[in-house]
């Protein structure tokens, strides 16, 4: 089985960066992705010349939707402008082509029932129109978020799976999150696969803290505190393609491919 690698790029020129990197896929930010003003298409040519020119150079485009949507929140001010914004997100990722439209799961309140924020995913994802699939992240700290332990991953999904459009909800297992979020790398496959049915991309990264640390930092392969074995393992069981959002440019993410397909 050959599994797909590529990373997490610049916008300006996706594609320069893919070849750069010898790589079938790249994933990117479409505009600030701690703002709330709306995608923006930084490649020259616009929309249209880039889906063209993924298309003709066989590169798979993902996007990676701002950090700041959070569609589970009960505050209102957070909650409706993150529903707009995935929207304008869903629209711009549709317009290049792209495979996916990753998403974190977003939080609750400290004071807050975790089934309201179930039950937010949920009329999210019947306000949206889903023009290609809408990848849900595991996230790596919070005691209130909605997708670090599996049991409000099940509850996500659960009140997801009745929505209409429920089959262009997939996932993406982050290994760093999931290391950092207190859940077993050994099993995690298994475990997400059992409440989401699926996993559609894997975000492959080293974990510069401790198991169960909260922490979301990333390491280069090798260089962080997850078993290289383990980080294999994962991305082997899980059979998707694989995003490494590891530090540095070009050379370190081809240096982080070859460290990883050495051990696949």
């Amino acid at each position: 089985m050959t599994i797909s690698i590529g990373a997490h790029v610049d916008q300006a020129d996706p594609i320069a960066e893919a070849k750069a990197r010898q790589a079938p896929l790249v994933q990117f930010f479409l505009g600030d992705p701690q703002g709330y003003q709306g995608p923006e298409f930084a490649y020259a040519g616009g929309a249209e010349e880039l889906r063209a020119d993924a298309e003709a150079a066989g590169i798979d485009l993902y996007v990676h939707a701002p950090y700041i949507v959070n569609v589970a929140t009960t505050n209102n001010r957070i909650r409706i402008p993150s529903r707009k914004l995935l929207q304008q997100h869903v629209d711009a990722a549709a317009a290049i082509g792209a495979k996916g439209l990753i998403v974190h799961g977003g939080h609750v309140n400290k004071a807050d029932d975790p089934a309201k924020g179930f039950d937010n995913w949920r009329k999210a994802i019947e306000a949206t129109d889903l023009k290609l699939p809408l990848l849900i992240e595991n996230t790596a700290g919070g005691e209130n978020a909605m997708t670090r332990h599996l049991e409000r991953l099940e509850g996500v999904w659960a009140a997801i799976s009745g929505c209409e459009q429920a089959d262009l909800v997939g996932f993406c297992l982050d290994t760093c999150h999931a290391h950092a979020g207190g859940n077993a790398l050994e099993t995690v496959v298994d475990d997400v696969r059992r409440i989401t049915g699926r996993i559609d991309l894997v975000h492959c990264n080293d974990s510069r803290d401790d198991f169960d640390s909260g922490a979301d930092r990333h390491a280069n392969f090798g260089a962080g505190r997850i078993d290289p074995d383990l980080l294999a393992a994962v991305v082997r069981d899980a059979g998707a393609p694989v995003v490494c959002e590891t530090p540095g440019g070009a050379e370190e993410h081809r240096a982080d491919f070859a460290w990883l397909r050495e051990r696949l």
